[in-house]
């Protein structure tokens, strides 16, 4: 199961007056999901947004994670791109200029550009996924939502050093599969986790931030070769 985060995708939306949006609350929506189906030890398959909310898991509940594969899930500041540079001037400023100037990160534009940037053939990327991600952007409210977000993003940050220290601690087997010229999320960041968890796996492809889009195929052989040699998984590889 791969569940969207509250404000994302189909899940239900609450209100902001019902649901602070912060990654700490999405990230307890996730651990009662995964509580409420029963699932005591699992893998987390980490991206983007979805990174610092498996991570928070990981803190919590280290006993539970039997892997971590992260697809452009970054926890290191070396792996922040330039492309923050306006968010984190609303974290450091955030006054109603700083927030409106981030509604150009929620565009339509800016969608198709986060899935094109980056990519080689751009023929690879299906066009129906970001003209999907920009219809579910565009309701009602969810602007608000991803500015309330884009200002927590800060917490993650905060919690880099945290988070490190759990892969020093536990050293829990690591994949990190990488579209090397994502625009926010760069390839140090993947190499970083080597530095806390040396027996961590670093794969970088010609790709951008939605890896999957475009190399889908080869990212699943390699986390198959993954699952198979670090856990024992029986799997087909083609």
């Amino acid at each position: 199961m791969a569940p969207d985060l509250p404000g994302f995708g189909f899940s239900t939306s609450p209100g902001r007056k019902d649901f602070r949006y912060t990654f700490e609350n999405l990230a307890k929506v996730i651990d009662r999901f995964t509580e409420e189906i029963g699932l005591d030890r699992y893998g987390i398959y980490i991206f983007d947004y979805g990174a610092p909310v498996g991570l928070r898991l990981a803190l919590a509940h280290p006993e539970r994670i039997t892997a971590i594969i992260s697809q452009n899930g970054n926890a290191y500041e070396e792996g922040l791109s330039q492309g923050w540079n306006p968010i984190q001037k609303y974290w450091k400023d955030p006054t109603p200029a700083n927030r409106a100037a981030l509604r150009d990160f929620l565009t339509p534009e800016a969608t198709k550009s986060q899935y094109l940037h980056g990519v080689a053939d751009e023929s690879l990327v299906a066009p129906e996924a970001y003209e999907l991600d920009s219809a579910l952007l565009i309701r009602a409210g969810n602007d608000e939502i991803q500015l309330d977000l884009f200002l927590d993003y800060a917490s993650n940050v905060a919690l880099y050093p945290k988070f490190q220290a759990y892969f020093r601690a536990h050293r829990p087997p690591l994949l990190a599969v990488w579209g090397e010229h994502d625009p926010f999320f760069l390839s140090q960041g993947a190499e970083a986790f080597r530095r806390d968890n040396p027996n961590a796996e670093v794969h970088l492809f010609d790709t951008g931030h939605f890896a999957l889009e475009t190399h889908a195929t080869e990212i699943a052989r390699v986390i198959l070769n993954f699952l198979k040699h670090r856990l024992g998984v029986k799997s087909e590889v083609a």
